[in-house]
């Protein structure tokens, strides 16, 4: 067996090769790219006959570099930088840091300590590709809350009238069809109530036209302190920018949450994740797509919640005992589930009656969606597991027992 440690950087890398022993074999900076990648192979080859007997420690798990080590059969573990910054602490107390010696260290980490992490996923191209889609998309959702937060700032200094007459849902597509026409107060109180109809029609309502138009006309001709006309303007301009930008994110997050759908629906874990209450196409895509669907990556229930979040952490010294929400972990995988366990509470029984038992023990609202998260997660995998569908009797069976 031959160690491989790779400290990776932009436009190179610093690569080291140790024996079972720590004997230094090699040592090297490559370029990225193909290059760079021959000559970390050429290196591997002078003292490696088999590519199952090299062991590679790099911080990163995507990326072109580690998806052609994974095709070279290398045995590749992706270890996060602090576990790498707080093993460096065993060897020195100086602080000194460098590309070479980091590459060294990781070569060290996996030659002793392998068996306290995690091999890297063998998920299949699919389940990557869903990945790619679903983060793509949840970023994209952030970046649209961004520009709803700015647009609610740029309206509270100017245009308090629009906030009254829509409120929060500023993304929504009746607000930005009437924002565009009215950026201005001036605008908001001169537009009629069939323009508004009209605007609201040609953004997709079709049930209560009439009521809808004249509760919007009455909020933007509500009374309001005015700032001064060319002052007002500006705010107009930038707040018309803003509504454009909302416009077009609308679009594409449509776009790709179809192409996510289409995507997630040939997965064949696809019908299992679908019959757990709470998960969509949209939601259960990344949920499948943070677990991945390596069958051997999660040894049991307890792992698949660590690695979501859900499960607390215990600190315990002495007499003394502290159980804390777990902070390390993936907070993308973290946040569906959230929501995840959110939507099941209109949608199962058991979920209902578990988070408003936890509630009435004295757990706030987020303790109970965390827990409720976490109690899901345990029966998906055991619905992977054993390759079942969701059912609701086997899933609270203290419940069914109680009925």
């Amino acid at each position: 067996m031959v160690f491989l440690g790779i400290d990776w950087a932009e436009a190179h890398h610093d690569v080291c090769l140790l024996d079972e022993q720590g004997k230094v074999l090699g040592k090297r900076r490559v370029v990225d790219g193909l290059e760079g990648v021959r000559r970390l192979h050429e290196l591997v080859a002078e003292h490696a006959e088999e590519p199952e007997q090299v062991v590679v420690g790099i911080e990163i798990d995507r990326g072109l570099l580690v998806h052609a080590l994974v095709a070279a059969g290398y045995q590749l573990y992706a270890i996060n930088p602090l576990a790498v910054s707080r093993y460096r602490e065993r060897h020195g107390t100086s602080g000194a840091k460098s590309d070479p010696a980091d590459a060294k260290l990781l070569a060290d980490l996996v030659r002793t300590d392998r068996h306290n992490h995690r091999p890297l996923a063998g998920d299949s191209e699919l389940a990557e590709a869903i990945k790619v889609l679903a983060r793509t998309h949840q970023n994209l959702v952030w970046s649209r809350q961004r520009q709803v937060n700015q647009l609610r700032s740029l309206l509270r200094e100017f245009y308090p009238a629009a906030l009254e007459a829509f409120g929060t849902d500023l993304a929504a597509a009746d607000a930005i069809a009437i924002l565009e026409r009215a950026p201005t107060p001036y605008q908001g109180r001169s537009i009629s109530q069939a323009k508004i109809t009209s605007a609201l029609r040609k953004a997709g309502r079709e049930r209560n036209l009439e009521s809808k138009a004249a509760e919007i006309q009455t909020g933007l001709r509500a009374p309001q302190l005015e700032a001064p006309a060319l002052l007002a303007q500006a705010y107009g301009r930038s707040v018309a920018s803003t509504i454009r930008l909302l416009r077009q994110m609308n679009q594409e997050l449509a776009a790709l949450e179809q192409e996510l759908a289409a995507r997630f629906e040939l997965h064949p874990d696809t019908e299992i994740y679908l019959s757990l209450p709470g998960l969509g196409k949209v939601l259960g895509a990344r949920v499948m797509a943070e677990f991945g669907d390596d069958r051997t990556r999660f040894k049991n229930p307890k792992a698949r919640k660590s690695f979501a979040g859900t499960a607390p952490i215990t600190k315990s010294s002495g007499r003394r005992k502290t159980v804390l929400r777990r902070l390390a972990c993936n907070h993308r995988l973290l946040d569906a589930c959230y929501l995840w366990a959110f939507a099941s509470l209109r949608r199962s029984p058991g979920a209902k009656h578990y988070y408003q038992r936890l509630r009435n023990r004295g757990q706030s609202h987020p303790q109970a969606l965390r827990a409720l998260a976490n109690r899901f997660v345990g029966i998906l995998h055991g619905c992977l597991d054993h390759r079942e569908l969701y059912r609701e009797e086997l899933a609270w069976p203290l419940l069914q027992a109680a009925a």
